[in-house]
């Protein structure tokens, strides 16, 4: 969420980011709506002003036993009370009207991110290990349907595309790498386990910058009560389309896409002190995307699900500490994949493909042998106040007068089921069987392959 007064302040820089952006200005646009709710908002206190001052008036006549002149007023403040509810009306639509316009614009990339329109526009910052030159190199899918242990004709019966039922091994094999992600970030990099709702409401998702631009790539739940009564409204023709729908906004839940939405509203509507910065939240949980806008992309395999296990990383930050923090989460999620020996190249995203809230991102890209090609596996974004504007997160640093807003941070540390994707195609053997990455055996049992099971 963007400042409307930093936006008067300085127009010309704000659209400069714009357009770092490809976007086209919009300042002189924000300026105009803040103008009319303004003006909105002098025109209640006026009337208000003057129904007050209208009514020690009248108080006076009456002292004066002046009947004549207070009856006279009395009609001037019922015509000011008649006025009122339009008057306020006029400045809730004025403020929903900015506050909605605010809403919908990105986070500004900031001065050091470079300049692209797309995924061609990235830099690769570095590459760690190198890729592993495997003859006759399957895909994930190959791999895990030749063990017999990863089903998606099952999984489509119960649930349709783009999900995935893993068995034995794999399905152990999913459960460790989390496991091993979770203790790895809270053991040595200072995170603090946090175990959060999957389900939220609209002002969570709102706070993350989920709503309301990616509205369908989310997953909602309704409660069947709720659906029952919206039902039974809606054949009885007593409820209008318009009155239906934020029923059910109301009503629902949001599945989270990832835990950034729990783990970033923990600070949501506080003042903390600065003492207490920075902290580190870490969650290992299911995830769920609508994934809307994918259509024909990665329909075959666990690249791209509706449902996956995600081992989230969050950090909340003063805005001098923030650059700082990046560069260590980014160290942290980077730490999973040389433990499990996986090769991987860490890209800095261009202006073009960063995402929504982000003022800037490392995406970190493991090497997978089947596709021969590097593929996303993290994403490291810092979001400076944007997210914080949103939730009103604020801390208060010694000797300060009024609280200032926190920066976040998010990433993944790592998805866990893309890190499944890699360890199978990086460590699978000529006889098909794959070979357990050495930190994760005792989370095996000490198992060391996997093989078919018969």
């Amino acid at each position: 969420m963007h400042d409307i007064r930093s936006i008067r302040d300085n127009p010309a820089g704000f659209d400069t980011g714009l357009a770092r952006r490809g976007l086209e200005p919009l300042s002189a646009g924000l300026i105009t709506l803040d103008d009319r709710r303004k003006g909105a908002i002098s025109a209640l206190q006026a009337a208000t002003e003057s129904r007050n001052a209208l009514s020690k008036e009248i108080g006076q006549a009456k002292g004066r036993k002046d009947e004549a002149r207070a009856q006279e007023l009395m009609a001037q403040v019922s015509a000011l009370k008649e006025s009122t509810p339009q008057l306020e009306h006029a400045e809730r639509e004025a403020e929903a009207a900015l506050h909605a316009a605010l809403a919908a614009i990105p986070n500004l990339p900031k001065d050091d991110v470079p300049l692209g329109t797309d995924e061609h526009g990235n830099v690769e910052r570095h590459r760690v290990g190198n890729p592993k030159n495997l003859a006759a190199a399957k895909q994930h899918f190959e791999i895990g349907e030749d063990l017999g242990m990863m089903d998606f004709e099952a999984a489509a019966k119960m649930s349709g595309a783009r999900f995935v039922v893993l068995r034995h091994g794999l399905a152990r094999l999913e459960r460790a790498l989390g496991q091993f992600m979770i203790d790895l970030h809270t053991t040595e990099h200072g995170y603090t386990e946090i175990s959060p709702p999957l389900l939220v409401r609209d002002a969570a998702m709102f706070g993350t910058a989920q709503l309301p631009k990616f509205e369908d790539d989310q997953f909602w739940a309704f409660p069947g009560s709720a659906l029952d009564g919206f039902v039974a409204a809606l054949a009885a023709g007593a409820v209008e389309p318009e009155a239906m729908r934020k029923a059910f906004k109301d009503s629902r839940f949001g599945l989270i896409p990832t835990a950034e939405v729990t783990l970033t509203n923990l600070v949501r509507e506080s003042i903390l002190s600065e003492a207490e910065l920075p902290l580190r939240f870490t969650a290992l949980t299911p995830s769920f995307r609508a994934e809307a806008g994918s259509a024909g992309r990665d329909t075959r395999g666990m690249i791209r699900q509706h449902q996956f296990v995600k081992c989230e990383l969050v950090s909340i930050t003063t805005p001098e500490t923030s650059a700082d923090e990046h560069e260590r989460m980014l160290a942290s999620a980077e730490a999973v994949l040389k433990k499990l020996d996986l090769p991987f190249r860490t890209m800095t995203l261009c202006t073009g493909d960063m995402g929504f809230a982000s003022a800037k991102t490392y995406d970190i890209e493991v090497w997978l042998p089947g596709q021969g090609m590097y593929r996303e596996i993290s994403s490291c974004s810092v979001c400076t106040d944007f997210q914080a504007r949103r939730m009103n997160a604020r801390y208060r640093a010694p000797g300060d007068k009024q609280p200032r807003f926190v920066h976040t941070l998010n990433g993944s540390g790592l998805a866990v089921g893309r890190t499944l994707v890699a360890v199978l195609e990086n460590y699978q053997n000529e006889d098909g069987s794959v070979t357990i990455p050495s930190v994760l055996q005792p989370y095996m049992g000490g198992l060391t392959r996997i093989e078919r099971h018969d």
